[in-house]
């Protein structure tokens, strides 16, 4: 049986071109995804193999949805190999935060939320395979860092003292750090603790197990979907000003070609790590592990993070 990947939000953008990209080295793709019949016609439009893919129903917005999702994946009886934590959603211009059916502020949700009590559950389902290499991967993004030039873009990312997660997300204190919505900081904060997730992830479970727990970022992906809620303006100006002035503009494919190798090639077998390939794009360019965010490398906040998160996705 062919190696089998879990791919969020595979339907578009980075998760469809990864998918492209593992279904091309032989890999089974289960793409998971809201929109089934979106996810097939593009497994199409790029020349997915028929009989490479399986598309299952997931929103990561809602918890018993993820939960729905396993239950749908364990019934094909396929071992998991690795688990890409993809989708995301970002939703700049709102005025006022929307809300997941728990009542938590939906782009932490989403974002965050969701993929941790995927990557959580679906942990035993890569304990359970005996293959000795697995890999549990979450896509990072370099505006969740303040030090590097997407994240000194005010709003700047910050937990402060994990005032929403203490809350809960609900009432009025729907950011983590228990000051007003704004939904630009709400995507990086979450992106944040994707980071902070990986990083416990690989704290707990790699020794103990074996698996690869790593994230990474893949260069600036201008054309994604993930601003299809932006300003059209900003849409046609955003991958012209990636591609001529910060020269950090990198395609759909070839992102999809570097999350697949994270995933894939042997020389990423390395745990704890957050790969990247920087901010300016040369042909050719290789992959390092950079040092995340001074937020994202504190242990003590990934520790919280995960103990609120555990709570509020009702693991506990």
């Amino acid at each position: 049986m062919s190696r089998t990947v879990v791919i969020t939000g595979a339907s578009s953008g980075v998760g469809l071109y990864t998918a492209k990209a593992l279904a091309d080295k032989g890999w089974h793709v289960v793409m998971a995804c809201r929109n089934l019949e979106k996810a097939e016609c593009e497994a199409q439009r790029v020349k997915m193999a028929k009989g490479s893919y399986t598309i299952l129903h997931i929103d990561l917005g809602s918890l018993q949805s993820v939960r729905n999702f396993v239950n749908d994946f364990r019934a094909l009886n396929r071992p998991l190999d690795a688990l890409l934590c993809n989708a995301a959603i970002y939703e700049p211009l709102i005025k006022e935060p929307k809300r997941s059916p728990e009542g938590y502020e939906l782009t932490m949700t989403t974002n965050h939320l969701g993929h941790f009590l995927l990557s959580n559950i679906m942990l035993e389902d890569l304990k359970r395979n005996p293959a000795e290499d697995k890999r549990l991967v979450i896509l990072g993004t370099v505006t969740h860092n303040p030090d590097e030039l997407g994240g000194k873009i005010p709003p700047r990312p910050d937990l402060g003292n994990l005032e929403g997660f203490a809350d809960g997300f609900k009432g009025d204190i729907t950011m983590a750090d228990g000051k007003a919505f704004e939904p630009v900081k709400a995507y990086k904060d979450s992106k944040v603790c994707n980071v902070l997730t990986m990083r416990e992830l690989h704290q707990r479970y790699h020794e103990s197990t074996g698996i690869t727990f790593s994230s990474l970022y893949p260069g600036c992906v201008a054309t994604t979907a993930l601003f299809r809620n932006h300003y059209p303006l900003f849409q046609k100006i955003f991958p012209i000003f990636q591609r001529y002035i910060t020269g950090g503009f990198v395609s759909e494919e070839l992102a999809g070609e570097r999350v697949a190798a994270v995933i894939a090639d042997p020389e990423y077998k390395q745990s704890g790590v957050y790969f990247s390939w920087g901010n300016r794009q040369k042909k050719g360019r290789k992959s390092f592990a950079q040092t995340v965010s001074p937020q994202a490398r504190d242990d003590e906040k990934a520790k919280l993070v995960w103990d609120y998160s555990y709570k509020l996705v009702g693991l506990s």
